[in-house]
């Protein structure tokens, strides 16, 4: 196996030698023109068949509304052209927060949400026209282990599980099945505040091991949610059924769920129960299928626990430490997963991950995986922080400016442990190197007042 190395290719054909020296088989299109081509998701059409990944910017204010930084982002996403804006988690319940400053969605919050939503839609038909009206998606959340909704950790964990008790910083909590039952009406009132605001789906966040996630790989939990696969998925189904069950709420619903984590059995997910570094997709398949079936219209393909191994779902050239293997294993066995799943729920669109490493090289990954029916739509997260117009720039010149990309340092995420708001470091400098400096400096984070000087 090749060792970690940074992004060095100067061209798609060093690429394509390095994925042949490697044993890779990783598709690269040398015409994207089928990134352009609209979709059909549910009873609406889509212009293009990009995505804004759901990227959280903690910028929101202690009741959980968007703020100006929360707005500047989105409407950067819709002038960026992206036929679907995905956006980003938001809590359901206030102790189900990942930071302060998470967005929460309530009653008292939902007509900031509206404005926030409005002045997006607005901004991509000003930029594009009254025909291009991008598909949108809100992420609703519960953090779980990882819920942080005051200055300290107050984790809500689903199960032990030892390999992780390392990364919280106070007792564990187990939830109660009666608290998960009381949650799941809570996430579908939430869903009929999204569709009364306005958006076309919510998505029902499960992945990277918060609450839902760690759900699913409950094996040692006790009681309905816990055991079985029936058992472990029965949160998420539940949620799906109480939304489709709730009076006039004909939102649309999307789940963006793990296919692998990479955590050791019997705490894994998407993992052989013999070796842990071993793919077995048989329970993330099933899931799927079981969801399909259940009325979802629309999934997304993550991996990993970016508090426990980043580097599966998010290949970087800098992090928290070095991965033993070259990035392109992990982009593509994220792209495998997504295609395997899509193979197997072909009426479902699978929203694909794992193209930002590869820098501008990411159109023809994502342009050659859909023409190969990996999956129908690329998803770009960090790409999206640092590169907003990505999307505009392949629609009109067909590629991507290297100048522009992420380059896959790790700030935007220390900017988040840092508990500071997050954005690209590099490439919206103006804007998050003075709070970058600053936290590192352990001076007050930027937020509020101060955090506009610099808008």
């Amino acid at each position: 196996m090749h060792p970690h190395k940074k992004f060095k290719f100067s061209s798609i054909d060093d690429l394509r030698m390095a994925l042949d020296e490697m044993g890779i088989f990783l598709p690269l299109a040398d015409d994207t023109a089928v990134l352009k081509e609209p979709l059909q998701i549910s009873t609406k059409q889509i212009p293009n068949r990009m995505v804004n990944h759901p990227m959280e910017g903690a910028d929101g204010d202690e009741r959980g509304r968007p703020q100006e930084l929360t707005r500047r982002r989105y409407t950067r996403f819709a002038e960026g052209g992206a036929g679907l804006i995905w956006f980003e988690a938001t809590a359901v319940v206030a102790e189900g927060r990942a930071n302060p400053r998470q967005l929460l969605l309530s009653e008292e919050t939902a007509k900031d949400f509206q404005a926030m939503l409005q002045e997006t839609l607005k901004s991509a038909e000003n930029a594009f026209g009254s025909d291009h009206k991008p598909y949108t998606v809100l992420q609703l959340t519960h953090s779980g282990r990882y819920s942080k909704p005051f200055a300290k950790m107050q984790p809500i964990v689903a199960a032990a599980s030892p390999p992780l008790e390392g990364h919280v910083s106070a007792s564990l909590r187990i939830i109660t099945d009666d608290e998960l039952a009381a949650l799941e009406d809570r996430y579908a009132e939430a869903a009929w505040l999204a569709f009364e605001i306005g958006f076309d789906a919510v998505d029902i966040k499960s992945c990277h091991r918060y609450l839902v996630s760690e759900l699913l790989s409950a094996h040692t939990r006790e009681g309905i949610y816990g055991g079985s696969f029936e058992n472990r998925t029965r949160f998420l189904t539940n949620i799906i059924d109480k939304i489709k069950a709730y009076p006039a709420c004909k939102i649309d619903i999307a789940v963006r769920m793990n296919s692998f984590d990479s955590i050791p059995h019997p705490y894994g997910w998407g993992i052989s129960v013999q070796n842990y570094h071993r793919i077995d997709l048989s329970e993330p398949i099933r899931l799927a299928q079981l969801i399909r079936d259940r009325g979802v219209c629309l999934i997304n393909i993550s991996a990993g626990n970016p508090y426990y191994n980043p580097h599966v779902g998010r290949p970087y050239d800098l992090g928290p430490y070095v991965p033993k293997e070259h990035q392109l294993y992990s982009v593509e066995r994220m792209l495998k997963a997504a295609a395997d799943i899509q193979k197997a729920v072909p009426e479902v669109p699978i929203v694909a991950t794992g193209f930002s490493w590869l820098r501008e090289f990411g159109a023809a990954s994502a342009a050659a995986g859909i023409k190969e029916g990996w999956f129908q739509l690329a998803g770009f997260g960090r790409q999206s922080f640092a590169y907003p117009d990505f999307a505009k720039d392949i629609l009109d010149k067909g590629e991507m400016d290297r100048k522009k990309c992420c380059i896959a340092c790790g700030k935007c995420t220390e900017l988040m442990r840092l508990d500071g708001v997050t954005g690209c470091v590099v490439q919206d400098a103006e804007v998050y190197r003075p709070i970058y400096r600053e936290l590192k400096e352990g001076k007050p984070s930027l937020v509020g007042k101060k955090v506009a000087e610099h808008v």
